[in-house]
């Protein structure tokens, strides 16, 4: 029978020898096999009164001589602090620090697991070398081989002819081979010299000297470029640099290489502000567009700040400026999309206390493809002040603007307003329901300077209307059995009378007026305009109800919406300043509706129908089949009639059905595709298709993409000149992990590519 005992060497300073202890293992992830551990690393645990400068040794056999050395042979187990050596023998000289081990060897400590043939480690130093080693990063799924492995004094490694891979083990999708590898425990970042890239082992790539990155921390370099082609940019090749500047500062610089325009550079410069606030800066530049008969430079220019000051303190900026109009339709910006047409200026500064605050902000808007430019504002000022219980009921509220609008072009008029409201509510709440009392008085006075000798628009125009408003709802509730099942049902009608006085407002200009949409919601809004130079007057009472069904868990499976306004009497307030004596008495109906069919399909719609006339002002709806989170299959529908086109002011009907789909072929191939068909012009608009494979260790996308171009009318008049009306192109994008790649490619950026992005809850956009 073996006899199991421990031996205490007082020969040695700081040696401690203790009994076996339990074994302990590490969990095992789906993409990365956990290196072996000793079954004696945590018997320190069990220990107490050892400092982490004091060492540890378990075995079952020990031999030591005064000042010579001491012998350990089965199961040895040495710790130090956070390093621990497991061994069948190991050699502890106690003259020269020194400790040789070998057989079924492991060495790990905090940041790495290593297994050898041999070890010898200085103990006076703290470093090691490990002979032929087997090495796994914690945290990480980055591993490899090493002839020789050198552990530092400060922790650092340091290996010889060595590979290393994010795979899991046994699978070499890529593999890279070095002469040298130092990995910097500080910096969390690898050197590597005279490097070979093998992907499916055949060498595709030399590299005398890179470095990756092995944990999430910045550092400059290369990051990994994409490819692609398309028919109005030609083959791109796109290489990003990554310049790690300081904490709180950091660049890219990507220059972007395009066949059939020339090389496009882009910049983004990144910043902290203190502890709550950040920015960048976006600089983007095409010198001489190959593509334009002119030869036009291409630019844009952004500006981006947010954050807090202090407490009270806000502030927030943003900027964009580009060379043309159709720069987000010919050019891959990193600011904005193809789909947006304004670019937003503005400044603003907010002070914030318990029951009021201050904003003073300035503001322009650049529409990109029209001609008329909308008003800047030069700056407007906001104070607004609330307080609650009144005589223990009622809430004070006064809100004021002091507006001055001016335009670029000197034949426009320019204003300055100031708009006062103070207003009164009495908000009754309770469960079964609520009802709200408001009235308000809106004062607003105008100084505008008419430019037009023939102008209706007066010098000073002073303008109160009051307003007053009714709104109730009331909840009830009731249990119900649909289909075999359990649910809640409420019905949640709700009334609201609107009174606004009426006023001419001929005699004022429109700055920054525009109609708002009647959805459902939008039919208990107490405003048809935005903005203030029209305030329509108003006599009327707005129906509506919903109801809901929700399950046993009260999660909502059923949503049903429906109101519309009866007018009393007929606005005289319009945009254009005409009044038609046959206006209608009342508003569209409006419906809008939220279900889950069965299991996993869902509908969404909604519509907007005249009553009066019969038609559809707007409808649209989305059938979803999501079994899964990772599965969707998308059918929907959208009809707006009576749009107006920028190019040519006509009034156009928007008539389009599509079909959008992500799909796992497989545990790592991702399918995603849409499909949009206008049914007024007869003609695809929109084509998606993309595949995705992604593993443990790489991740490759390919994708094909057709979609109608958006073609602005140009300052630069060679432009428009053989203008694409359908762009197509191919796109092709690699990550290996682990190599300083931009990250994991995702199925969610591939269903928001292109017009109609997938959103939900479930709605399409205008």
């Amino acid at each position: 029978m073996q006899i199991r005992y421990f031996l205490a060497l007082c020969l040695l300073p700081n040696i401690v020898l203790a009994e076996e202890a339990e074994a302990t293992e590490e969990p095992i992830t789906q993409c990365f096999v956990a290196p072996p551990v000793s079954r004696s690393f945590d018997d320190r645990a069990a220990l107490t009164g050892i400092d982490d400068d004091q060492i540890v040794i378990i075995s079952d056999y020990s031999t030591a001589a005064f000042n010579n050395q001491a012998q350990f042979t089965g199961d040895v187990s040495f710790s130090q602090g956070q390093r621990h050596i497991a061994a069948d023998n190991a050699i502890l000289d106690q003259k020269n620090q020194r400790l040789n081990a070998n057989g079924n060897l492991i060495f790990k400590d905090e940041l790495f697991t290593v297994t050898a043939d041999s070890l010898e480690a200085q103990m006076s130093t703290n470093s090691a070398t490990l002979q032929k080693a087997q090495y796994w990063l914690h945290g990480q799924q980055v591993h490899g081989d090493a002839s020789k492995l050198q552990i530092t004094s400060d922790n650092n490694l340091l290996l010889t002819k060595t590979n290393f891979t994010t795979c899991p083990p046994g699978d070499e999708s890529w593999l890279l081979e070095a002469d040298m590898i130092k990995i910097d425990s500080k910096e969390e970042w690898g050197e590597i010299w005279n490097a070979k890239l093998r992907i499916a082992d055949v060498p595709v790539l030399y590299i005398p000297y890179m470095t990756v990155p092995v944990s999430d921390k910045r550092k400059s370099g290369f990051l990994f470029p994409s490819f692609s082609t398309s028919t109005t940019n030609g083959v791109e090749i796109s290489t990003p640099y990554y310049w790690n500047i300081a904490p709180e500062y950091d660049l890219t610089f990507t220059p972007d290489f395009m066949s059939s325009r020339g090389l496009f550079t882009k910049t983004e410069f990144r910043y902290l502000a203190g502890e709550q606030q950040n920015g960048q800066f976006n600089v983007e530049y095409l010198g001489s567009d190959d593509k334009l008969s002119s030869n036009e430079d291409r630019y844009l220019y952004h500006w981006s700040h947010q954050g807090a000051i202090n407490q009270n303190w806000r502030v927030r900026s943003d900027y964009t400026d580009v060379s043309d109009n159709n720069y987000f339709n010919d050019l891959s910006s990193d600011v904005n999309q193809s789909t947006d047409n304004q670019l937003s200026r503005i400044g603003e500064a907010s002070y914030f206390e318990r029951n009021w605050d201050f904003t003073m902000r300035v503001q322009d808007i650049k529409v990109l493809g029209e001609d008329e430019k909308p008003y800047q504002v030069m700056p407007q000022l906001n104070f607004n002040y609330r307080t609650a219980d009144i005589f223990d009921a009622i809430d004070f509220k006064f809100n004021t603007e002091l507006t001055n609008f001016s335009h670029q072009e000197s034949e426009y008029n320019t204003a300055t307003r100031l708009h006062l409201v103070p207003s009164l509510i009495w908000p009754i709440q309770g469960p079964a329901g609520s009802f709200t009392s408001e009235v308000k008085l809106l004062q607003t006075q105008y100084w505008q300077q008419s430019l037009d000798e023939d102008s209706t628009l007066d010098e000073s125009v002073s303008r109160t209307i009051p307003q007053a408003r009714l709104h109730g709802q009331v909840n009830f509730e009731r249990a119900t059995q649909l289909f075999d099942e359990q649910y809640r049902q409420t019905l949640e009608p709700q009334i609201q009378y609107l009174y606004v006085g009426y006023e001419d407002q001929s005699n004022i200009g429109i700055y920054d007026t525009a109609e708002l949409q009647e959805d459902y919601y939008g039919l208990f809004r107490d405003r048809q305009y935005s903005g203030l130079d029209r305030v329509a007057d108003a006599n009327q009472f707005t129906l509506g109800f919903t109801t809901r069904l929700f399950d046993h868990s009260n999660r909502e499976k059923f949503k049903f919406s429906v109101g519309q306004i009866m007018y009393l009497e007929s606005s005289k307030v319009s945009l254009d300043d005409t009044f038609e004596e046959t206006s209608p008495s009342t508003s569209v109906l409006a419906a809008e509706l939220d279900a889950q069919l069965y299991n996993d399909w869902f509908i969404s719609g909604s519509v907007q129908h005249d009553t009066e006339t019969g038609d559809n002002k707007k409808n649209e709806v989305t059938l979803d089949y999501r079994p899964s989170e990772d599965k969707l299959l998308q059918l929907s529908y959208r009809f707006v009639p009576d749009l107006l086109n920028t190019n040519t002011n006509d009034q156009v009907d928007i008539s389009q059905a599509g079909v959008r789909t992500s799909w796992p072929l497989t545990d790592s191939l991702y399918f995603v595709g849409n499909y949009y068909y206008d049914l007024n012009e007869s003609r695809n608009i929109e084509t998606y298709t993309g595949v995705q494979y992604e593993s443990c260790c790489w991740a490759v996308r390919l994708s094909y993409h057709y979609r109608i171009n958006t073609n602005y009318d140009d300052d630069l008049s060679e432009t428009i000149d053989g203008r694409e009306e359908f762009e197509s192109g191919v796109y092709l994008n690699f990550v290996i992990k682990g190599l300083g790649g931009s990250g994991p490619l995702g199925v969610a950026d591939m269903l928001n590519e292109g017009l109609f992005n997938y959103r939900k809850p479930l709605y399409l956009r205008n």
